[in-house]
C-alpha cells in the first residue's frame, strides 16, 4: 500500500469579471504582469520540489481563476519547471481550465504545445439568458466556438454545467444535456448551483431577488442527469462527475483517492504524505501578499499543519465517499493506523447501513446512489 498519487496544481487566480455564484480564490485586476508571475511560480515550485521524496508527478493541474488568461509562454515555463523539478510519469494527465470567453484557437495550439494535454471548459450553460444570469463573459455561440476549438486541438476535454437554475424545467436540463452529449467529450461535469456565502449571489438571494429550486425537484434534476448521462456511457464515477471507463479527471482523483499533491498559487492548498504521515499545507490568499511573500522568502505558505490520525481519517471519509467506489479500506488503516469504526460513530454506521445510504464489504466503504445525493447529512450523522 502507498500514499496515493502525486499531483501539482497550479492557481492562477486572476479573472475578467467575478461570477456572481463564484466563492473561489479569484481576483479582477487591470494589469498582471505575466513574466514576474511566471518566475514567483516556478520559484514556489522549486521551494517544494526541495522539500518533497522526489516522486514523478503523475498530473498537473492550472485552476482559477481564469488559467486561460495566462500567456502560453508562462504555462510552458511552469510545465518546464515542474519536470525539472519532479521528472513527469510516461502518460502525465496536465489540465487547464478555461473559460469560452478566452478561447482562442492560436493560444490554445499554444497551450497544447507547451504540454497541456487535457481542458476543462466552463461552458455553464449554453443558453443566452441562463448565462447571464450567471454573470457569465461569454455567450452560447461563444461556447460553442470554444468547444470546436478544445476539440479539434486536444484529445481529452471536458464540459462545465450548472443546473437548478431558476425557473430552469427538467424538460430544459434535459435538452442542454442532450445538446452537451451531442458534441462527444469524454467528461462532463454537471454542479447543482448553490448559493454560498460571500458571493454576490447570497445577498441577492437573501433578498428575495431569485428563488432557486425546492430540495426534492433539484433531486430530480440530480437523477435525469445520472440516467441521461449513463445512458451515454458516461458514467457517474463521482457525484457531480461522469466520464466514459478511462477518461476520469485523474488530477481530481487525487483529491477524492487521499493521494499527495503541491499546492503553488495564491491560496492553494496541498497535502504531502510520506511514511505515514500527512502534511497539509496552505498559501497565502491574496495575490499581493502571495507574489511579495515568494520573492522575498522563495514560497508563500501561510500554514502547514500535521494533520492527526483522526483528521486524515475524517479528510478521506469527506472526500472518498463522494466517489462510486467509495473509500478504501486499506488504505485508510494504512494512513490513519485506525479503523473505520474508530473513525465512525458506530451506532450511525450501522444505521446508514440498515436505512441504504451506505454499503460496506471487505475492501470498501460506499455511499449509494441515494446517500451520495445527500452526502452531507450522511457524512454529520456518520462523524458526529
Amino acid at each position: 500500500m502507498h500514499e496515493g498519487s502525486f499531483g501539482l496544481y497550479v492557481h492562477w487566480p486572476f479573472c475578467q469579471s467575478k461570477c456572481p455564484y463564484c466563492d473561489f480564490n479569484s481576483h479582477v485586476r487591470a494589469e498582471i504582469d505575466q513574466s514576474r508571475w511566471a518566475k514567483a511560480l516556478t520559484e514556489e515550485i522549486a521551494y517544494f520540489a526541495a522539500n518533497t521524496d522526489g516522486r514523478p508527478l503523475e498530473t498537473i493541474f492550472f485552476g482559477g481563476g481564469t488559467p486561460s488568461l495566462m500567456e502560453p509562454v508562462v504555462i510552458a515555463s511552469v510545465i518546464d519547471a515542474a519536470r525539472r523539478e519532479w521528472g513527469f510519469s510516461n502518460d502525465i494527465e496536465i489540465t487547464m481550465e478555461a473559460n469560452p470567453s478566452s478561447v482562442e484557437a492560436e493560444r490554445f495550439a499554444g497551450y497544447a504545445a507547451s504540454g497541456v494535454n487535457r481542458v476543462s471548459l466552463g461552458v455553464q450553460s449554453l443558453n443566452d439568458d441562463a448565462l447571464k444570469f450567471l454573470g457569465r463573459q461569454h455567450s452560447a455561440a461563444d461556447a460553442l466556438k470554444a468547444i470546436k476549438i478544445a476539440s479539434e486541438t486536444f484529445n481529452r476535454w471536458s464540459l462545465d454545467l450548472i443546473y437548478a437554475l431558476p425557473e430552469q424545467s427538467q424538460l430544459a436540463w434535459e435538452n442542454e444535456l442532450y445538446q452537451a452529449l451531442s458534441f462527444g467529450s469524454s467528461h462532463l461535469s454537471a454542479y447543482q448551483l448553490t448559493i454560498e456565502p460571500g458571493t454576490a449571489f447570497h445577498g441577492a438571494h437573501a433578498r428575495g431577488l431569485f428563488q432557486i429550486p425546492e430540495d426534492d425537484f433539484a433531486g430530480q434534476l440530480f437523477e435525469a442527469t445520472q440516467s441521461i448521462l449513463s445512458s451515454a456511457g458516461l458514467l457517474n464515477y463521482e457525484i457531480s462527475n461522469h466520464a466514459y471507463p478511462g477518461q476520469e479527471a485523474r488530477h481530481n482523483l487525487i483529491y477524492w483517492r487521499g493521494g499527495s499533491w503541491v499546492g503553488v498559487g495564491p491560496g492553494a492548498h496541498g497535502r504531502l504524505g510520506v511514511n505515514g504521515h500527512r502534511t497539509a499545507f496552505r498559501q497565502v490568499k491574496t495575490p499581493e501578499a502571495w507574489i511579495s511573500r515568494v520573492e522575498a522568502s522563495g514560497n508563500g505558505v501561510a500554514e502547514k499543519i500535521a494533520l492527526t490520525a483522526v483528521e486524515i481519517g475524517q479528510e478521506n471519509l469527506m472526500m472518498g465517499l463522494r466517489l462510486k467506489e467509495g473509500v478504501n479500506l486499506d488504505r485508510l488503516s494504512f494512513q490513519t493506523g485506525l479503523s473505520l469504526e474508530a473513525l465512525t460513530d458506530k451506532s450511525a454506521l450501522k444505521t446508514l447501513i440498515d436505512g441504504g445510504f451506505l454499503e460496506l464489504n471487505d475492501s470498501h466503504l460506499c455511499a449509494t446512489a441515494d446517500g451520495r445525493q445527500r452526502l452531507n447529512a450522511v457524512l454529520s450523522r456518520l462523524m458526529s
